[in-house]
């Protein structure tokens, strides 16, 4: 198990440094991991090492499902991937081959919606909903305390308020964009390079399954070996959120 500190990292809108514990302790099992995750939009996990997650959001659909499941099986990477409650309900065999093979799972909401526009009890509503869904369609142990918010919109007050429902706020250093598709200018290779770009110590990279009704085209699915071989390349391991909750 590595030792490490989780930090708020840039991002729109910024969490106030002091809502961020300045130095909590390396997770345990007895659940001081995940509260030291409180109060904190995590965007990376602070280490030396060279050691780097791999998240996938999914909303849309499960057009590239199999095709990321076969990089990451080739490669033994894990992934963590955070569903939408209206995803788990539409595709409940995703969910249990997911658990089934070994991968966490997070809470994205149930619909995916502006959290702006909700009130306190909406918001709530939203990830309770999520919740139920992906334990009705079988998560079981795969399914996670973590919590990664629509559109990666935050606020302290939000963040709250999901810590309050027992979920950590886990966002993201940097998003492939493949999710934009071709008509939205990008390509394979661009979604490759966002990815290794953003390549340090403790990066959390975020792509998508699926894609927009309309586009059948799941770019973050072809990227996905390329960018699994860089990483590799580079002298990097993908490691499982998951373990951050261990000893």
């Amino acid at each position: 198990m590595i030792a490490v500190l989780w930090s708020v990292a840039a991002g729109p809108p910024a969490v106030p440094a002091e809502a961020a514990p300045p130095h909590p302790a390396p997770p345990t099992a007895d659940g001081q991991g995940l509260r030291a995750l409180f109060g904190s939009e995590n965007r990376s996990i602070r280490t030396r090492q060279r050691v780097v997650a791999v998240t996938f959001n999914a909303a849309w659909n499960d057009a590239g499902l199999d095709s990321v499941l076969r990089a990451l099986a080739r490669r033994h990477a894990p992934a963590t991937f955070f569903l939408t409650g209206d995803f788990a309900d539409r595709y409940p065999e995703v969910v249990k081959r997911l658990a089934t093979s070994g991968y966490g799972l997070g809470n994205h909401s149930y619909s995916h919606p502006c959290f702006d526009d909700l009130t306190a009890a909406g918001r709530s509503r939203e990830v309770r909903a999520a919740d139920r869904a992906l334990r009705a369609a079988g998560a079981g142990r795969a399914l996670t305390p973590f919590f990664r918010f629509p559109y990666s919109d935050t606020t302290p007050g939000w963040i709250g308020e999901v810590n309050a429902l027992g979920f950590a706020d886990i966002e993201f250093t940097t998003d492939t964009n493949g999710w934009v598709g071709t008509e939205g200018g990008m390509t394979v290779d661009r979604a490759v390079r966002r990815a290794l770009d953003a390549l340090r110590p403790g990066a959390i990279l975020q792509l998508h399954v699926g894609a927009a009704e309309g586009r059948t085209d799941v770019i973050d699915a072809r990227a996905l070996p390329g960018i699994l071989d860089a990483i590799t390349a580079r002298g990097y391991r993908v490691i499982d959120l998951r373990s951050l909750l261990k000893r």
